[in-house]
């Protein structure tokens, strides 16, 4: 599979750190909600096939189900506290019904995923389609506005990337001579491949 190729926009006046799109040696894990299946699915597949893109092997992929999407943040902070991986992608889809119970869903997730997010430290790339019919989500999850999940899975990877320079340069802040390993990753990559 061909790796995917990005065109990097113009230096600014200013160096910037960056993450790079290269997810080689990274692990991540996908939280899916099996509600509305019909399109979660595909933006599963999108997702899978953005991390392939970007060097990710598929043994370092992990996928877990949960029932909906209200479950997602407590699957994806569970999966953030082992620190076996260096994000996490979230990927549902709420449809606005007559109700208020699709704005209680959409902050409850929102607001959960970040929070885990912050928290763990881990990246967490948001992936739930918020749509106001099913026809929105179809067009979010391949159809005519791209797909949702394969840019919540190239987010992750420049996150993960991102996070790791981040750490590493730490040290420069405190004085340190040496760069700090970032927390399991090094010791997983030689124990267990």
């Amino acid at each position: 599979m061909d790796k995917l190729k990005i065109e990097n926009p113009a230096a600014g006046e200013f160096p910037a750190l960056e993450g790079k799109l290269d997810a080689t040696g990274r692990r991540f894990a996908m939280v899916v909600a099996r509600f509305n299946a019909f399109i979660t699915e595909r933006l599963l597949l999108s997702a899978c096939d953005g991390l392939l893109r970007s060097g990710a092997a598929r043994k370092d992929i992990e996928i877990v189900r949960v029932p909906g999407a209200f479950e997602i943040p407590l699957a994806a902070r569970t999966l953030a506290l082992t620190k076996k991986y260096d994000g996490i992608i979230c990927l549902g889809c709420l449809l606005r019904g007559d109700t208020a119970h699709y704005d209680v869903i959409v902050n409850e997730v929102t607001r959960g995923i970040g929070q885990s997010a912050q928290e763990t430290g881990v990246p967490h790339a948001f992936g739930v389609l918020t749509c106001e019919n099913l026809e929105q989500a179809i067009d979010r999850a391949g159809l005519k506005m791209g797909n949702k999940g394969f840019e919540a899975a190239l987010a992750a990877v420049e996150m993960a990337a991102l996070t790791e320079t981040v750490v590493g340069r730490s040290s420069l802040v405190v004085g340190k001579s040496r760069k700090p390993k970032v927390a399991g990753r090094k010791a997983r990559s030689k124990s267990k491949r």
